[in-house]
């Protein structure tokens, strides 16, 4: 059995190697309760205990242009941020393995049944429980220092490490989510996000080719947080 300590010198050491490679964000979630929805094979869930939990900021700059929809520029750098993150998970996950442990890093944008919306799993509701923030109205993870204005990677591992404990904060009384949504598909409550609605704005930017996939970005303007 792994002593407390090691957990949270192999935390410490990870959480410093993260930092090191350009995350802005890192927390660890407890999985057990969750990972048997995991669209992976049976080995890997059987031997996973934890999920790293990695996040990115997005520019201000780049998102102070969004207006009522999407840019072009806003498009490239969500995918840029993407790809640094799916690099990211990759170096984590190496650094993982070198230890002689078991790393899966999972893609930070990848659909893998595009009938029903899903990927192999939740980023956000695994960062939620990694400590990182809360779901906030507009359905995104927000955090307390950037707001809705971050990308997220996950890594599943089977190394010994401390949890970090879910955020129990929430949005209280802030509506700037609300008020702008150009698909007005955001509610009081996150079980009030409205997907259909915002599902059709997503395509309706890419049928007018402001962008190339379905991405917004209007409501993570207006989700700042504290930076």
């Amino acid at each position: 059995m792994t002593k407390p300590a090691n957990k949270r010198k192999n935390y410490q050491s990870l959480k410093k190697f993260c930092l090191q490679e350009g995350a802005d964000l890192f927390g660890v979630a407890d999985i057990s309760g969750i990972k048997q929805g995991f669209l992976f094979s049976s080995e890997i869930i059987n031997r996973i205990t934890a999920a790293v939990s990695l996040g990115c900021a997005l520019s201000k700059g780049v998102l102070y242009d969004v207006g009522s929809a999407p840019t072009r520029l806003y498009f490239h750098h969500y995918r840029m941020v993407n790809a640094f993150l799916d690099q990211l998970a990759l170096k984590t996950a190496k650094y993982i393995e070198r230890k002689g442990y078991l790393a899966v890093p999972v893609a930070a944008s990848q659909i893998v049944d595009w009938q029903k919306q899903t990927a192999h799993l939740n980023h956000k509701d695994l960062a939620r429980l990694a400590g990182l923030g809360w779901i906030g109205r507009n359905n995104l993870l927000v955090n307390k220092r950037y707001g809705s204005q971050i990308r997220l990677v996950t890594i599943l591992t089977d190394m010994p490490l401390f949890w970090d404990s879910a955020s129990k904060e929430d949005c209280a009384k802030c509506e700037l989510c609300v008020k702008i949504c150009p698909a007005q598909a955001i509610g009081n409550t996150a079980a009030e996000f409205d997907h259909l609605k915002c599902l059709a704005k997503l395509k309706e930017f890419q049928k007018e080719r402001l962008v190339d996939q379905y991405i917004c970005g209007v409501c993570v303007r207006a989700c700042t947080g504290e930076r």
